[in-house]
C-alpha cells in the first residue's frame, strides 16, 4: 500500500484537494443559497437538494469545462507553437507533429510501446490524437451540462421575480451565459500563458515544470529539471 501511494502520490493527493474542495464548495453554496432564499421570503432547501441543483452543477460545470479547454488547447498548440527558454515548450527545431521514428509509431514502435502505435493504421491515428480527442469531449461535455444548468437556474430566478422564462438556445446566445464563461476562460488563457513565460526566468527546484536551476534563461527550451 505505501508503495501504492508513493507511486501515485501527485494524482491522489489532487484527488484529496479536489474532493475537500467540492466539499467545501458545497456547503459554502447551499448556505449562500439559503440566505438569498430567504431575502426573497422563499423556503430553504436542504444539502442534498441543492447539491443536485441546477445551481450548484451550474456553478461546478462552469469550472470543469474552462479547466479542461485550458489543458486541451495547451497540449494542441505546443504541438507547433514556441516559447525560446521554457520548459512548456518543445525544442526550437523540433515543431510539428514530428516523424514515425522519434513518435516510436508502426515499423519505429518498441516491444515495450502500447499495441496502438504499432499497428501503423486508422487506430494508431486515433491513439496518436487520444488525449485531445478525450479533453475535448469532456470540454465540450461539461460546456453543455453548464449550459443546461445554468439555463435551469436563471429560468428558475426569473420564476423567482414573476419575470418571463427564455428557451435554450436564447438563454447560450444571451450575454448573461457569455460573461460567465469568458471570465473563466480568460483566466486560464492568461494562467497558461504566463506560466510558460515565468518558467523561462523562474525555478521551482526539484520539480519536472521548471528548468535546472542553474539553467540559462535563454536556453534549455523543452529541457525540464
Amino acid at each position: 500500500m505505501r508503495r501504492f501511494v508513493r507511486d501515485n502520490s501527485l494524482s491522489l493527493f489532487f484527488l484529496a484537494i479536489f474532493l475537500a474542495a467540492l466539499v467545501g464548495q458545497a456547503i459554502a453554496g447551499h448556505a449562500l443559497e439559503n440566505q438569498e432564499l430567504s431575502e426573497h421570503g422563499a423556503p430553504s432547501v436542504g444539502f442534498w437538494s441543492y447539491v443536485t441543483s441546477s445551481a450548484f452543477g451550474r456553478a461546478v460545470m462552469e469550472n470543469w469545462q474552462s479547466e479542461y479547454l485550458q489543458f486541451a488547447l495547451l497540449a494542441l498548440a505546443t504541438v507547433w507553437l514556441l516559447q525560446k527558454g521554457s520548459p512548456e515548450s518543445k525544442e526550437l527545431d523540433k515543431s510539428g507533429t514530428e516523424s514515425d521514428a522519434v513518435q516510436r509509431v508502426g515499423e519505429h514502435a518498441r516491444a515495450s510501446s502500447p499495441a496502438p502505435a504499432k499497428w501503423g493504421d486508422w487506430r494508431t491515428t486515433l491513439y496518436s490524437n487520444s488525449l485531445i480527442i478525450v479533453m475535448g469531449l469532456i470540454f465540450l461535455g461539461s460546456w453543455f451540462a453548464q449550459s443546461v444548468t445554468g439555463w435551469t437556474e436563471f429560468n428558475d430566478e426569473q420564476r423567482l421575480h414573476d419575470e418571463t422564462t427564455v428557451s435554450w438556445p436564447s438563454y447560450v446566445g444571451s450575454a448573461t451565459f457569455w460573461e460567465g464563461t469568458l471570465q473563466n476562460w480568460q483566466s486560464e488563457f492568461l494562467a497558461v500563458g504566463s506560466f510558460a513565460v515565468l518558467t523561462i526566468f523562474l525555478r521551482q527546484r526539484g520539480s519536472p515544470e521548471s528548468k535546472p536551476v542553474g539553467a540559462p534563461t535563454g536556453d534549455a527550451t523543452g529541457k525540464e529539471g
